[in-house]
């Protein structure tokens, strides 16, 4: 009986020795995945469709490098792209991805495995949509910079015309970019109070997300549907008086497809102050832009990544409950906003007092 009771206990505590090495091994692993300085931080950016996704790379890189972190930073042409280079970063051991979405919609399994690598995962710019496996989303305030968008229309097109009703045609970006949604959606909450009273006219008939989205995001696209909507409802003398548009690449298609109709250029809205876009804004063709400063934004996330490196779980100027800019369909992700500038002629070269390029390219075309 006493040589049973010695094996019972000799087995209690060699099960007591391995689960104290599993538990050891395990606490071992977690700090091995934390992000600390020095590590390499994956940054996954989309297509080079406009002017903030060529720059986002160099802010990425000054900010990362100046705060202690080594870069990773690649581009990806397409959705498997980008899923691939995503792989590859796991694959790599990087401590922090962060994504500006190709499709926000098609990454679940990356960031999943991501995750599962112990990695930290950082939506950027967009959303990552419908998936758990999102720790922060750093972006500006995209219902915001809807408001501003059609408010600016508005504004635009009174300075113009004082009275109304107004002519409109509505655009939005790509239906594959969560933040088109929602720049949408902001701009429809000044918009759509104002079509149902009659004050708003949309001669086209084209209101809903699906009719209005461009392809891609796509200058082609969006020109080709304006010239096929002033052919089917401006052609017989209908006055356009004003457009919204969701960036500047687009607008300037707007623009282009007014004047070759032949009709006055509308007031035209916009987003991202592209550098072809501010002597348009500045000599009246495109009313407005949304500035957002893509070092600032590249800062924002690279700011998360340094709070997570000195420990700190809830990192400085995160949101946890903004389900208008930040719920993905799953989880409202922690989300560390920053705030667009609404640019228009009267205060381009205030507006980029922080960017002297801009702010040349406002003052020696004012």
């Amino acid at each position: 009986m006493r040589k049973k009771l010695l094996i019972g206990l000799t087995a209690v505590a060699l099960a007591g020795v391995a689960l104290t090495g599993c538990s050891s091994r395990a606490s071992s692993a977690s700090a091995d995945t934390a992000v600390k300085k020095g590590d390499t931080v994956g940054v996954a950016l989309p297509a080079k469709t406009s002017q903030n996704w060529v720059l986002a790379k160099a802010s990425f890189e000054k900010a990362l490098q100046g705060a202690g972190f080594k870069s990773d930073v690649q581009y990806s042409a397409t959705v498997a792209d980008q899923q691939n280079v995503i792989q590859s970063m796991v694959t790599k051991g990087d401590k922090v991805i962060v994504i500006a979405a190709q499709d926000g919609s098609q990454l679940g399994t990356q960031v999943a495995q991501a995750k599962k690598s112990g990695a930290t995962v950082i939506a950027w710019d967009r959303n990552i949509m419908n998936t758990k496996n999102v720790d922060f989303y750093a972006a500006f305030n995209n219902y915001k910079v809807g408001q501003l968008q059609a408010q600016a229309l508005l504004d635009g097109m009174k300075a113009k015309k004082p009275t109304g009703p107004y002519n409109i045609e509505i655009f939005a970006g790509a239906n594959t970019d969560a933040n088109a949604t929602v720049f949408y959606n902001g701009a429809m909450s000044v918009l759509k109070p104002l079509i149902d009273k009659g004050e708003l006219k949309v001669p086209s008939g084209q209101t809903s997300f699906q009719q209005v989205q461009t392809d891609n995001w796509d200058p082609k696209n969006s020109q080709t549907r304006m010239t096929n909507i002033i052919t089917k409802s401006y052609s017989n003398g209908t006055e356009l008086d004003g457009v919204l548009s969701p960036n500047d690449t687009l607008g300037r298609s707007i623009i282009t497809a007014a004047q070759q109709a032949g009709l006055p250029v509308p007031i035209v809205t916009g987003q991202d102050s592209e550098t072809a876009s501010i002597p348009l804004i500045m000599k009246g063709l495109q009313y407005s832009t949304i500035y957002k400063n893509t070092d600032d934004e590249a800062k924002a996330a690279v700011d998360l990544i340094t709070d997570l490196a000195n420990g700190k779980k809830k990192p400085t100027g995160v949101d946890y409950n903004d389900k208008t800019n930040a719920y993905n369909g799953t989880i409202t992700v922690p989300y560390k906003p920053l705030t667009p500038v609404l640019v228009t002629k009267e205060n381009a070269v205030k507006a980029y007092a922080n960017n002297p390029t801009l702010e040349k390219l406002a003052t020696d075309n004012q």
